[in-house]
């Protein structure tokens, strides 16, 4: 408590400006009720794509990161007519293929107002793919495929705007609305050599396609936990490819399948350096339709859709007030999902700009 005493040679009376202090240090006089504190933005540091609280007006951050992914798949196919369970007539082909990739990126983002924020990202790729087959051909003959392939580059840059809709107030949570354009930087499908066959002979980088995706996060602190939800729609632009793969096969047109993507969880302070993250994703893929001339006959085909879900697992130690180490697990838990994937972001924050 503070007392504020005026001194005179008379001393006519005694002002007593008297105040108490309100948790978080705001000040109030007494006999009135504390000012509202304003509630704490929360973060998911540990699980991209989330985030939480925006970067400050004037605030730079550096964020290097290595991304690894791994697929498989180990598939035994049949052709034919069951006519007991242990007789069957026909063919079987068999499969077997991995995929990894490393992706190397360098993020930037830039805190333009308290509520603003643009991110820009500068991915490299590195690809290697290990393809064994057996295909059945016309009578009782088959032939095998075996097949090795790696490819490295330029990704595709993406370029992401962040804003803070509200504050909030009255025990609503965080809305945070999202806008992402995903650049074709990187080697596309139909950027890449083929020999004769329409066999490529390198692997892609990059999709190949322009994709604008917007979001909506939601984030809601009850302490000492901080929920999350975040619903968007991945818009793929079609594109008139017009590529010769044989000379009896060209692709004209290409629209790949839109995408709705949803996830959710849970980020759990562990102390106020530590943290850790439980959460699932979703994104459920619409066909791709291609259009193409064979044969002089112009033809449309639509591939199946997909269903990529994953286990999230995450972990974030704070080094220092501008330092922090990130690292995400994602498992798989649907066929067409990758069956790892793991990320290791360390962002550097820097006020050097804070003085706008």
């Amino acid at each position: 408590m503070a007392a504020a005493v005026g001194l005179g040679l008379a001393l006519s009376h005694t002002v007593a400006a008297q105040q108490t202090t309100a948790p978080g240090g705001i000040t109030s006089p007494v006999g009135q009720a504390p000012a509202a504190e304003q509630p704490q933005q929360p973060e998911v540091q540990a699980i991209a794509d989330i985030g939480g609280v925006l970067t400050p007006r004037g605030r730079l951050v550096i964020e290097p990161s290595l991304q690894y992914s791994h697929s498989g798949v180990n598939r035994l196919t049949f052709r034919g007519i069951e006519i007991l369970s242990t007789l069957l007539i026909g063919v079987f082909s068999a499969e077997e293929a991995e995929r990894d990739i490393w992706t190397a990126a360098l993020t930037g983002r830039l805190g333009v107002t308290d509520r603003l924020e643009l991110e820009l990202k500068v991915p490299y790729v590195y690809r290697d793919d290990t393809l064994r087959a057996t295909v059945p051909t016309v009578g009782d003959d088959s032939f095998d495929i075996d097949r090795d392939l790696s490819g490295n580059g330029l990704g595709d840059i993406e370029l992401t705007a962040r804003y803070q809709l509200n504050r909030g107030h009255n025990g609503w949570p965080f809305f945070v609305g999202n806008l992402r354009y995903k650049t074709t930087t990187g080697d596309g499908p139909f950027d890449i050599a083929r020999d004769s066959d329409g066999i490529e002979q390198e692997l892609a980088t990059g999709s190949g396609f322009h994709a604008i995706e917007p979001s909506i996060t939601a984030l809601f602190p009850s302490d000492p936990a901080v929920f999350f939800a975040n619903l968007g729609y991945l818009y793929n632009l079609s594109d008139n490819v017009d590529t010769q793969i044989t000379d009896e096969l060209r692709i004209a047109k290409v629209d790949p399948g839109d995408a709705v993507r949803l996830s959710f969880g849970m980020a759990y302070a562990i102390n106020p350096r530590a943290s850790f993250t439980l959460g699932f994703k979703n994104d459920f893929i619409d066909r791709t339709k291609t259009t193409y001339f064979q044969d002089g006959r112009t033809s449309t085909q639509s591939s199946r859709t997909l269903n990529v879900g994953s286990l999230l697992l995450g972990w974030s130690y704070q080094l220092n007030p501008d330092v922090s180490v990130n690292l995400g697990l994602e498992l798989g838990v649907t066929d067409d999902a990758p069956n790892t994937v793991m990320t290791l972001r360390v962002p550097f924050g820097t006020n050097a700009l804070s003085r706008w």
